[in-house]
């Protein structure tokens, strides 16, 4: 097994890899008291070789891996891979294209909704995976061969499983339909979002228009909280106490006390007074200069017609072998049934040629539902 703690053999594996048209990465991170991921290990296997990198040896400098990273003509395979680009994106200043996602691949491919990697594994190389490993702390030092092997595992078997994928796709013509789902993987917003942006993240169900300002700026002021003390969201302070306080909206530290969410003795804390001061600040911004998030009220979609279309969805996905969650999500299902058609994945590239023109089409009375021989069968109006 080779384990690399140095740049000088970092250099010399990231020279046997960049030659080849693909890389399986996978990383092994802590984040559990920290804001930042804590990169703990890298695995990486190419054509003919592979090795575990230590990011957190003494001697070691991440470039000569990162400059693979960022060839264009090389193929960079992950599993489930958020949060293994959200690391490197941190590390580059950029994702790491091109991508190959073997999760949403196999989704396309019809092994099911979000399949994790074991079971894919076992499916397409036979796969014989260790979990005693799995909760290992991989910030600690040393590693036993045992939680080496595991980690190890992770790309030689993604290795073997990517040709499989890809093959399959390309004998299905299915290979543009995961194209562009990569394309999405490629958004740097979804590994980084400015402190003036992180209101996005809440949910704004049951807040007001008079209380959106304060929200905005109190999750500004968390988002830099958490960035400069590398610090979780959570511990600086919970979405609960946002919406809390965003409500209340607390003219001085000491009227802190009276929110429910917030912990005995805060008012007492640095942060009391800052909290007071983004909730003031967030009041002054005009009404007119807030986002437009607030929806008029919808009509309730259809009970019926959402239930024609989930059957229409089943069938179709059956019909193609393809998930349905990576066709349409139940909100896409019910912005169909009530006419609301822009912005819904599924109206749009290889979806469309899948279920949505069909979801037209029988929301139009132009196709029907048939039920032979316990089986449904679409039928021309």
């Amino acid at each position: 097994m080779r384990i690399i703690k140095d740049t000088s053999d970092l250099t010399a594996f990231a020279a046997e890899i960049a030659a080849g048209p693909f890389i399986a990465v996978d990383t092994e991170f802590m984040r559990e008291k920290t804001f930042w991921p804590i990169l703990c290990l890298v695995q990486v296997a190419g054509d003919g070789a592979e090795a575990i990198i230590d990011p957190l040896a003494d001697n070691i400098d991440l470039a000569p891996l990162l400059d693979v990273l960022k060839k264009k003509d090389v193929v960079k395979v992950f599993h489930a891979a958020r949060q293994d680009i959200e690391i490197f994106f941190r590390l580059l200043g950029e994702v790491p294209a091109p991508l190959f996602d073997t999760q949403i691949a196999a989704m396309a491919c019809g092994f099911g909704d979000q399949i994790g990697y074991e079971p894919l594994m076992r499916t397409l190389v036979n796969a014989k995976i260790d979990k005693g490993s799995r909760f290992t702390d991989w910030s600690r030092r040393p590693l036993t061969d045992a939680q080496l092997s595991y980690a190890l595992s992770d790309v030689t078997h993604l290795r073997e499983a990517y040709p499989i994928l890809r093959d399959k796709l390309r004998k299905e013509d299915r290979e543009h339909w995961v194209e562009e789902e990569m394309q999405a993987l490629l958004d740097e917003g979804l590994y980084y979002i400015e402190p003036e942006d992180a209101w996005r993240r809440l949910r704004l169900r049951g807040v007001k228009p008079k209380d959106l300002g304060a929200l905005m700026k109190l999750a500004e002021w968390r988002e830099r909280e958490a960035h400069d003390r590398d610090t979780p969201r959570s511990r600086i302070l919970k979405d609960d106490a946002i919406y809390e306080l965003a409500r209340l909206q607390p003219k001085t530290a000491k009227d802190l006390s009276r929110a429910r969410s917030i912990p005995n003795g805060f008012e007492r804390s640095n942060a009391g007074g800052a909290i007071v001061d983004a909730i003031a600040e967030g009041a002054k911004i005009p009404r007119g200069a807030l986002p437009d998030v607030f929806k008029p009220d919808r009509q309730k979609a259809p009970a019926d017609v959402v239930d024609l279309l989930k059957v229409l969805l089943k069938r179709q996905c059956e019909q193609y072998g393809v998930a349905p969650k990576l066709i349409a999500s139940g909100a896409d299902l019910e912005a169909i049934a009530r006419g609301e058609l822009d912005g819904v994945p599924a109206m749009n590239g290889w979806r469309r040629e899948v279920f949505g023109d069909a979801a037209i089409s029988l929301k139009n009375g132009d196709l029907a539902l048939k039920l032979s021989n316990s089986s449904v069968e679409i039928l021309k109006v």
